[in-house]
């Protein structure tokens, strides 16, 4: 296991009827800009309850944060901050939201011209505008971590962004939300989490079996919940489940002491930002491609795996490996979700060597866990991903 340091300060208010509690985890006076997406929440009563919990400060609501929160919305977001003099933030969404909220959150204390600097510079937030949130939408685990993604129409890019100073101060997590969630978004949450317990895990063997242990926990218990949740997503022991699985996911816990990958997460970036895929669903196109194209460097955990995740106990190393992968595919496929660029597409020719030349361009002379996939290697990649 390699040395680690870790510290998370997000305070985790889980369970039924926590949004109430904000009220006293916000400073009395602060002046609140609440954000928020398409409005679902004003259909299944969280708008109300936060209402309600903020009675007594002085909130000014911004609301179409879209899916893949677009950099010129944000800026309008920004805007507001500074004509209305904001102090705190209040991100109720799923992870597009807080994203953006974190976006913000860094940007109001930014001191040069171009925000948009902090992601192409790779400018690390030390400090930023203090936030908190209220999760409506399992799926990132951007609600318990310091890393967001924003993505920029005009030129096309989806870029990633962090540091110390973008923890939430609190996030309210209750499952009570999960029965207003569309079909289509519990599966991506689903996968969403399940790829980012992988990206951490299906590297090579660290000697850290308390973190394989933990990673292997997620993924069982997103296994098991799934068809109870996409049956019936008011299942509150389910939900619940699931919810939690989400956030453990990618609060940092699993990844201390260990390699990680997060090579899918790069290229399944620039599909969301060219075609504009469901993330989710990005990770699963090339996920199966990824693993396959690195059998041969991931074939020991890729193996472990196969026989602790998915019983498979007969064959050699490298054939345990490769069903493995087909079982990885075949579970998405149960979701409901497409794992070929081509069901998404037609119009995909080309897009393996654009990716390839983006890479190239930002300077990036390696991805995976041992830094050695070229861009190259990732036109490959995506070609598979066809």
């Amino acid at each position: 296991m390699k040395n680690f340091e870790f510290k998370n300060p997000t305070k985790i208010l889980f369970g039924k009827g926590q949004i109430e509690k904000i009220k006293s985890e916000i400073p009395a006076d602060a002046k609140v800009l609440m954000l928020y997406g398409g409005g679902s929440i004003k259909k299944n009563g969280i708008y109300e309850q936060v209402n309600t919990a903020l009675a007594n400060h002085e909130v000014v609501e911004f609301g179409g944060i879209p899916a893949n929160p677009e950099y010129a919305v944000l800026m309008k977001a920004l805007k507001v901050i500074k004509e209305e003099k904001i102090t705190y933030l209040l991100a109720v969404g799923g992870g597009s939201v807080i994203d953006g909220t974190k976006f913000l959150s860094a940007a109001a204390l930014y001191k040069g011209d171009e925000p948009w600097d902090i992601l192409t510079n790779n400018i690390p937030t030390l400090k930023g505008m203090p936030f908190g949130t209220v999760l409506t939408l399992p799926a990132t685990g951007s609600e318990m971590n310091s890393g967001a993604v924003i993505t920029r129409k005009e030129t096309k890019e989806k870029l990633a962004m962090g540091g110390v100073g973008l923890f939430p101060v609190f996030s309210v997590l209750d499952p009570q939300v999960i029965r207003s969630i569309p079909h289509r978004q519990l599966a991506n949450g689903i996968a969403d989490a399940f790829t980012h317990v992988l990206e951490q895990y299906l590297t090579y063997p660290a000697e850290a079996y308390l973190q394989d242990r933990f990673a292997e926990s997620i993924l069982q218990t997103l296994i098991e919940v799934a068809p109870k949740l996409l049956e019936d997503p008011s299942d509150h022991a389910a939900a619940s489940n699931f919810m939690w699985s989400c956030t453990m996911a990618l609060n940092g816990l699993i990844q201390q002491g260990v390699p990680s990958d997060w090579a899918v997460h790069a290229m399944g970036h620039e599909l969301t930002a060219l075609y504009g895929i469901d993330h989710a669903r990005t990770l699963a196109v090339i996920a199966p491609s990824h693993y396959k194209f690195n059998l041969e460097s991931k074939k020991e955990k890729l193996a472990q795996y196969g026989e602790r995740i998915w019983n498979i106990t007969e064959g050699s190393t490298k054939e345990k490996a490769m069903a493995a992968i087909e079982r990885t595919e075949t579970f998405f496929n149960k979701l409901g979700i497409d794992t070929k660029l081509s069901q998404y597409t037609n119009d995909y020719n080309g897009t393996a060597e654009l990716i390839s030349k983006r890479f190239t361009e930002r300077g990036w002379l390696g991805l995976g866990e041992h830094q050695n996939l070229k861009p190259k290697d990732v036109e490959t990649i995506v070609k598979m991903a066809y």
